[in-house]
């Protein structure tokens, strides 16, 4: 199969999830086998990297590719409707150290490339062929499997320590159906995280409109309200136990797990042609194995 870019250009604007920086990314046609590359246009000499796994810096929250000056945080969702909508080839400029959040999933970004159109380019695809069975495990009990199969597929299954969102499971047959199952599931995180991750200067950008946000643990009215204010929300009844927002799906974290994972999967630098299972994926865990992929394609070379 031939490679493809966007045909026009499209701006997106807003706050980063992290940063709480606003912040302006313009997605560009890019040339036959440049891959996603990424431009920080408010930085001197505008340097500009692949988006590879080769370049993850951290991961807590999100993925972050470094390589000197240049940083780009929170990518997994741009990156995962670009993987799943077929875009192999594509500039992103940015004039900040991270993408915006819009409203915490891939639905925007998806409309976007939709509206846009794909050109065909002269170039095949880069494609990792599963021809047998590969695992990767840690010892925290995350686990990918990848399986030999004639398209791409994945599934995941997610499992906390929480009454409201115990175990969870998501799948995604064909990439056809990424725009209508996969891409409006939102990033999440539970009430009771939000001021520890407030300490380590994480969410600055958080809000209930680019999150989805659990309340499992109940604390006092006056906690409550003291989180809704950090939130910039109206203060609500804090006996209230659940989803602070309407779901998009009834297994919503679970398919932002996925839609996650097809994000940073993307950093493996081509496309894979098999179906990965993956237990508890996170971005620490899903880029781990992407490296190794990668490492396995370059050695395989």
């Amino acid at each position: 199969m031939k490679q493809h870019t966007i045909k026009q250009s499209f701006s997106f604007e807003g706050k980063g999830l992290h940063t709480g920086l606003y912040i302006h990314a313009t997605f560009l046609p890019a040339e036959a086998n440049t891959g996603i590359r990424l431009r920080r246009i408010d930085l001197p000499r505008k340097p500009t990297h692949e988006a590879l796994a080769d370049y993850v810096s951290y991961t807590e929250r999100s993925t972050v590719l470094e390589h000197g000056k240049w940083k780009v945080a929170t990518l997994e969702h741009a990156l995962s409707a670009l993987y799943a909508m077929g875009v192999d080839n594509c500039l992103i400029e940015l004039d900040g150290p991270e993408m915006p959040i819009m409203d915490g999933s891939a639905r925007m970004f998806t409309q976007a490339i939709r509206q846009s159109g794909l050109q065909e380019q002269d170039a095949e695809q880069k494609v990792f062929v599963v021809t047998e069975p590969i695992e990767y495990k840690s010892e925290h009990g995350n686990k990918m499997i990848l399986l030999p199969c004639d398209k791409f597929q994945t599934e995941v299954i997610i499992r906390f320590h929480s009454e409201l969102l115990r175990e969870q499971h998501a799948e995604l047959d064909d990439l056809k159906d990424y725009a209508r199952e996969i891409s409006s599931a939102r990033t999440f995180c539970f009430l009771r995280e939000i001021e520890p991750l407030l300490r380590l200067g994480l969410i600055k950008g958080g809000d209930l409109q680019n999150a989805l946000v659990i309340y499992e643990t109940p604390m006092s009215q006056e906690g409550f309200d003291f989180m809704a204010d950090k939130l910039g929300q109206p203060h609500m009844d804090a006996t209230r136990l659940g989803y602070l927002s309407p779901l998009n799906y009834p297994n919503e974290p679970a398919r932002h797990k996925l839609l996650d994972l097809i994000g940073d999967l993307a950093l493996l630098g081509c496309r894979i042609q098999g179906k990965v299972i993956a237990t508890r994926p996170g971005h620490t865990f899903n880029t781990q194995c992407c490296r190794q992929l990668r490492n396995l394609i370059i050695n395989d070379d």
